[in-house]
């Protein structure tokens, strides 16, 4: 969110001419390091399913606490951006995922499935943080009329690191999993001592991230960044922050609804994907090798991303993503009423088409809110929440109807980003107008 710390007089300057790619390619790398951590669940809910023996809801609530806390800490996180600015923010946000992260050792050695929740929610803290002060930062690292082309191309970086962590998930910790003998049930001291051995493998990626992440702390905080002196505000003069409010632009709260039910739909559909492959209705895949195969699923949105940004130069961002909600929505219901490698291959190519939904509704949902951009940033990331209530009821779909029929939900998803892409973004005539004044 774009603004300066508390009591620090405010000045609106015109928007920067280039972009600053050193700025740029520093924060990129933040965009990998939460991609990768958002997305190495996809092997880590398998796995904790089969040693916990949990069902598709319960198995869920690791998404719902990663997730919920978007909604919990988005706005402290925007606050906190006010206070010490963005660095210190990011910086602040790499150790607390690091915190997060070597949580996990602990909970790993106890098995115990709560005390993993918690470790999710540390470590989504810090991913909050950095969500709440690297999207807008770059989005304001250039031209406004490019913002949605930056930051599709930095998303194409996050989901480079969605693409790499279900691979490495799958062979450290899928791919020394042991399955226990349904026939000779174990339980008491056996029981704990199984599930300690086999949670054992989650220890290693987490330690290997909590290792990364400080050391990415370190580079953030040496590094020079460009000192940023705007409301974000890509127009000139401002609204009158004190009489306007959030809730007099529909684009915006419309932007919200489309990330919340986005971000539901895309963690959804990648939560559920191991097992949909598993699933003998569709390819009867074991676990380890469907975790792997969900890395094709991230590196379509990484290869949609890159493509998008450059489409982003000549086409209006809106009528690209009406075509994508479109695409993917056709994408979901074929593989929704088809069976076997069509149904796996319907649901994989779905990634293309959500590439370009969550940075292209975001810059159109803050267009045109002046120094009301960093409240506007703050819903939008609160909306990520998505990614926690979609997980779980699709889960209970999938425990009530099978994982196969669950995909009805993210369908229904879609149909709300093309009614946003198509009508929902335009600025209503009536939203408050910015007055023209001097720039300084």
């Amino acid at each position: 969110m774009a603004i300066s710390s508390i009591g620090t007089p405010r000045t609106t300057s015109a928007a920067p001419g280039s972009t600053n790619y050193s700025a740029m390619a520093m924060v990129t790398t933040l965009f990998f390091c939460w991609g990768f951590c958002t997305v190495i669940n996809d092997t880590v809910i398998p796995h904790l399913q089969t040693i916990f023996a949990l069902s598709y809801l319960q198995a869920s609530l690791i998404q719902l606490a990663f997730f919920s806390s978007y909604f919990v800490f988005a706005m402290p996180a925007g606050k906190l951006v006010e206070w010490i600015g963005y660095q210190k923010s990011m910086v602040v946000g790499l150790l607390t995922m690091g915190a997060g992260a070597l949580l996990f050792v602990p909970a790993a050695s106890v098995a115990t499935y709560g005390f993993f929740l918690c470790a999710e929610i540390v470590l989504a803290a810090g991913v909050t943080i950095l969500q709440v002060a690297a999207n807008p930062y770059v989005t304001i690292l250039g031209p406004p009329e490019t913002a949605s082309s930056r930051l599709n191309l930095t998303q194409a970086f996050n989901t480079l690191g969605d693409t790499v962590a279900p691979y490495v998930g799958g062979a450290l910790i899928l791919g020394t999993a042991v399955v226990a003998d349904p026939n000779h049930p174990l339980t008491g001291q056996a029981l704990n001592a199984f599930r300690i051995h086999q949670a054992a493998n989650i220890k290693l990626p987490f330690i290997s991230i909590a290792a990364v992440v400080v050391v990415l702390a370190l580079a953030i905080a040496l590094y020079r960044f460009p000192r940023i002196e705007t409301t974000q505000d890509f127009r000139p003069g401002s609204l009158d922050i004190e009489k306007d409010s959030i809730w007099h632009h529909p684009h915006l709260y419309l932007g919200a609804i489309a990330i919340f039910v986005y971000v539901g739909a895309e963690v959804s559909i990648g939560t559920f994907l191991v097992k949909y492959f598993n699933d003998p209705l569709i390819a009867g895949l074991p676990l380890e090798k469907g975790a792997k195969l969900v890395a094709l699923y991230w590196a379509s949105m990484m290869v949609g991303r890159f493509i998008g940004s450059a489409v982003m130069q000549k086409v209006a961002a809106n009528k690209i993503l009406a075509l994508a909600a479109i695409g993917a929505s056709v994408l979901v219901l074929a593989s929704l009423i088809g069976t076997g490698y069509f149904a796996l291959v319907t649901i994989l190519s779905v990634g293309l088409f959500n590439s370009i939904m969550f940075p292209t509704i975001f810059t159109l949902g803050v267009a045109e809110l002046g120094p009301l951009t960093g409240r506007g940033s703050g819903l939008l990331v609160q909306a990520i929440v998505g990614g926690a209530v979609f997980p779980v009821m699709m889960g209970a779909l999938a425990d009530r109807f099978g994982v196969h029929h669950s995909m009805a939900l993210p369908f229904f998803c879609y149909l709300f980003i093309i009614y946003y892409g198509w009508t929902g973004y335009k600025i209503a005539p009536d939203e408050p107008q910015a007055h023209l004044s001097a720039v300084s």
